[in-house]
């Protein structure tokens, strides 16, 4: 076994005596194809060096098992676990069938102290790290681009699905007013009762554009009286005109009154008109709402990327926050959204899509956070100040709070609470990258059940240098 251990470039420089303080110590394993070494989430194994066949390092990022790189003869793996305590953040397999020397962690971290080998395995370690952060960090990206364009496509539907219906039974409506028309010629009315149907009708239209919506069951026991009351008049069908009239705030008396202008032959057929002018206007204003909304959405996603603009700007923080708001409507709709915005916060010069990032991260933590909890009072505060030349911006949310043990390694790289393949652990690395590094500013947090606070301060008397 020394003499096959002196052929692995692990411990070339070994000298015969550090090689002979490994003797004994490892265990061989043997591995089928396929077979797993051990799996992402496991607790710490040891070193694992490979003395025969070929392995392959997989890692969850998302929904997908991402391979992240395939080892020879002579390669370890655990290094990682063996030295930090922490699970196994990668899964190894056996491309093929392997032979490979086991050394556990306590007994291989006492060889550490006597020989050569710590500044290999850290060398290793860390390049392996920072190809997995590379990977990740990508896959992160995609994966928040994914989620905000899913978010954006599902806002979106909305209102265009509303706006094509709308479009596609106007046509229709406005044929049959246009047939109606006619049938006003041949009614012979009288100039008076042309100009009471007109005024009738724009009173009409100002009360649908004003009103409010009543309650579901009041708007159906005012539309059975009414339809009631037409029928009653000798025009079948007082159902089809009873729910817009109703609508329009109009009863038995406004009727009472119109028939009595219109007279008995042109009674019904000025409630056909009315009911046909107040669906088209109805249909027109789901377009005018719906396409304002996609305007909305368009303009949100425009001052979130900062589309058009360089990397760095002078930002309104509150801007971004909005912006940011909106992209997550999706996720926010049951959640109330408390904003405490103070008015004198100054214009500060920052790299504006990064730091909606950092809004993004967090308040889609929270989100997250809160979805664990059978609470239907879900709450998010966003409060603003200006204190000590900074601007202090602080997300807080009423979920079960971060456990004490681990709130001073949230900010770690791949460390992550949520299941394998649900989080990759850098959302938080990431925003603390962009507050502390890119803007030289201090991300604080603060939590217990009920009460988690992110509070992020950004300098404003800043000065970024462009990269």
């Amino acid at each position: 076994m020394l003499r096959e251990l002196r052929e692995i470039p692990l411990f070339a420089s070994f000298s015969d005596e550090q090689l002979a303080c490994l003797d004994g110590l490892g265990t061989e394993v043997y591995l089928s194809d396929d077979d797993v070494l051990f799996k992402e989430g496991d607790s710490a194994k040891g070193l694992y060096i490979l003395l025969d066949g070929e392995m392959q390092i997989t890692k969850h990022i998302g929904e997908q098992e991402t391979v992240l790189a395939t080892y020879q003869r002579g390669a370890f793996v655990g290094e990682i676990s063996m030295l930090t305590g922490a699970p196994h953040n990668a899964t190894v397999y056996a491309t093929r069938p392997s032979r490979f020397l086991k050394y556990e962690s306590n007994l291989f971290r006492e060889a550490l102290n006597t020989s050569p080998i710590l500044a290999v395995i850290l060398s290793t370690m860390a390049e392996r790290l920072r190809d997995t952060e590379s990977l990740v960090q990508q896959h992160e990206k995609l994966s928040a681009l994914g989620k905000l364009s899913a978010g954006l496509a599902h806002e979106l539907n909305n209102p265009a699905s509303a706006a094509l219906r709308a479009s596609k039974q106007l046509p229709e409506r406005l044929a049959v007013l246009q047939s109606f028309v006619l049938k006003f010629n041949r009614l012979h009315l009288t100039a008076d009762q042309l100009e009471f149907l007109m005024q009738f009708q724009n009173k009409l239209l100002e009360r649908v554009a004003q009103r409010e919506l009543l309650d579901p069951l009041e708007q159906s026991d005012r539309e059975e009286l009414l339809a009631a009351w037409i029928e009653n008049q000798g025009i079948d069908d007082g159902w089809r005109f009873a729910p817009m009239l109703v609508q329009a705030g109009l009863d038995s008396d406004g009727l009472e009154a119109l028939q009595a202008r219109m007279g008995e032959d042109g009674f019904g057929e000025a409630l056909t008109w009315l009911e046909g002018v107040l669906t088209v206007s109805g249909l027109l204003h789901t377009v005018e709402q719906s396409t304002t909304r996609i305007s909305e959405l368009i303009k949100a996603v425009k001052a979130y990327s900062y589309m058009d603009q360089t990397p760095i700007q002078e930002v309104n923080i509150h801007e971004g926050i909005e912006s940011t708001l909106t992209i997550l409507g999706h996720k926010i709709k049951h959640i109330s959204v408390i904003r405490e915005y103070a008015r004198d916060l100054p214009r500060i010069t920052v790299y504006g899509s990064e730091l909606n990032q950092v809004w993004t991260n967090i308040i889609d933590n929270a989100v997250d956070a809160m979805d664990t909890t059978d609470s239907k009072e879900d709450k998010l505060w966003i409060r603003t100040s200006l204190q000590n030349e900074h601007v202090v911006v602080e997300i807080a949310d009423n979920g079960p709070g971060i456990p004490p043990e681990i709130q001073s390694r949230i900010f770690e790289p791949f460390f992550t609470t949520k299941a394998i393949g649900e989080g990759s652990g850098l959302g938080l690395d990431i925003t603390y990258r962009i507050v502390v590094d890119r803007h030289h500013g201090n991300i604080r947090v603060y939590s217990e059940p009920g009460n988690t606070r992110f509070e992020i301060w950004l300098p404003i008397n800043l000065t970024i240098d462009a990269p």
